[in-house]
């Protein structure tokens, strides 16, 4: 396989020092391609419709006895998921907001609008009242299809609080090393749309068709669960503020929103059993596991002796890494042409004001228990924009640290000011990919 999906495929590819690590390094990439493609939400979500029908948990809805279809979506695959609506059934209308500019639908009826990621910004919000408006329309008699992928949280944004205070309170909270549970619980409660309420402006069946982007697919979760019942509440939300010592520094308007829905003062979000959801459907269309089980396959295809060793990895990612590359050195595990699949999200604990994400940071902290062995260590954000940085993720070897060093390059300072990106553009060394238009969180590739 050739990889379309890294631009600088040669370049990663070459600067492997012999001929072994040059075939792993080029077999990682490929590795890494074909999980990507099993997750293309195109492919995903055409799969759904067949027949003019839509199956959704045990019940076949007849498209046809619909007087109208809308669609809406968010998140970083909505566009892909748009195409492959309107490819397969009759839309009448739909509004979908991405954070890719160059993204379009290849059919007038879906409208495109580019919002902010991972903040969000005026366009989130002009994006998310054009799909109410369009929500309003829906009839008794009609279908709403909604179409929800990660970064849906910053995309849709109707907030109990002025912008300012959304962006600078999202903006902590990714600082501080929250979870994305724990983050999109206290996006819930500073919204009017999250966490359930978006189906209280609905009428008639609401199909969700859900890209998973979180650990275990919790769908209440994902994009902050817009169209799912919620199980948190005002009094979690601060309960993660204090965690991460947080609430002393929210604006007055965050905290009078958090104490009064504590209060009582303001309605808790939609719950399980509420009567909005007896017409509401989540389905599930693609996760982490699907895009590691096609990692699994094209690592088989290589020749290798491949396992998936995890799809829910969680936890700081400048330490994960290299806890697993030790673990396995120490027990031995490291036979030649042996591949690990591993999956799932790990967190950044911002220190510094370096450049780079998850994945880049993931492999920085692995270069040294790296150095002197024939490994290759690969990691991928899907979507294809890791942290701050433009780069999708890293790639290293047993090589990595030397060349380093070569270049007076020392990981432990990069990683102390989270400056990953710096330290693999130095080397040549990011992934470079682009927006992929999809999102099923982070992949990681070790060769032995």
């Amino acid at each position: 396989m050739t990889s379309t999906l890294f631009k600088n495929y040669t370049q990663l590819v070459d600067n492997g020092e012999t001929p072994m690590v040059r075939k792993k390094r080029k077999d990682a990439l490929d590795i890494l391609t074909a999980a990507v493609a099993a997750v293309n939400p195109y492919t995903a979500v055409r799969r759904m419709f067949a027949e003019q029908q839509i199956v959704v948990e045990k019940n076949a809805f007849e498209l046809s006895h619909f007087d109208h279809i809308y669609v809406v979506g968010f998140g970083k695959a909505s566009v892909g998921m748009a195409q492959a609506v309107v490819d397969s059934i009759p839309v009448t209308k739909g509004i979908v907001i991405t954070n890719d500019p160059a993204a379009h639908i290849q059919n007038p009826v879906i409208d495109v609008i580019v919002g902010g990621h991972p903040l969000p910004n005026k366009d989130s919000v002009h994006g998310t009242e054009k799909i109410l408006d369009l929500i309003a329309q829906c009839s008794e008699r009609d279908l709403l299809l909604v179409l929800i992928s990660g970064g849906g949280s910053a995309l849709l944004c109707k907030s109990r609080v002025n912008l300012h205070d959304a962006q600078k309170t999202t903006e902590l909270l990714l600082r501080s090393g929250a979870g994305v549970k724990e983050i999109n619980t206290v996006r819930k409660h500073l919204s009017l749309v999250k966490g359930g309420q978006l189906i209280t402006h609905a009428k008639g069946v609401v199909v969700s068709l859900v890209l998973s982007d979180i650990v275990q697919d919790p769908l209440e979760f994902i994009a902050s669960g817009p169209t799912c019942p919620d199980s948190t509440t005002f009094t979690d939300a601060k309960e993660v503020l204090d965690r991460y010592q947080l609430w002393e520094k929210m604006s007055s308007e965050v905290k009078k929103v958090i104490t009064e829905g504590i209060n009582g003062d303001i309605p808790e979000t939609p719950k399980k059993g509420d009567p909005m959801f007896n017409q509401a459907y989540c389905v599930l269309v693609g996760n982490n596991k699907l895009a590691c089980t096609s990692a699994l396959e094209e690592a088989k295809n290589l020749g290798y002796d491949a396992r998936i060793f995890s799809t829910s990895i969680s936890g700081e990612a400048r330490t994960i890494g290299t806890n697993l590359v030790t673990t396995i050195l120490k027990e031995g595990k490291h036979d030649r042409d042996v591949v690990l699949i591993i999956g799932g999200e790990t967190t950044v604990s911002v220190r510094g004001k370096g450049v780079g994400g998850r994945s880049q940071e993931i492999v920085l902290g692995c270069i040294e228990v790296l150095s002197d062995t024939e490994m290759v260590f690969a990691s991928l954000a899907t979507d294809g924009i890791d942290g701050n940085s433009t780069g999708a993720g890293a790639l290293a070897d047993g090589f990595s640290l030397g060349r380093a060093q070569k270049k007076g390059l020392l990981p432990s300072s990069f990683l102390d000011e989270n400056n990953s990106n710096e330290f693999f553009m130095s080397l040549g060394d990011v992934l470079c990919t682009g927006p992929t238009g999809t999102n099923v969180m982070d992949l990681q590739v070790l060769i032995f």
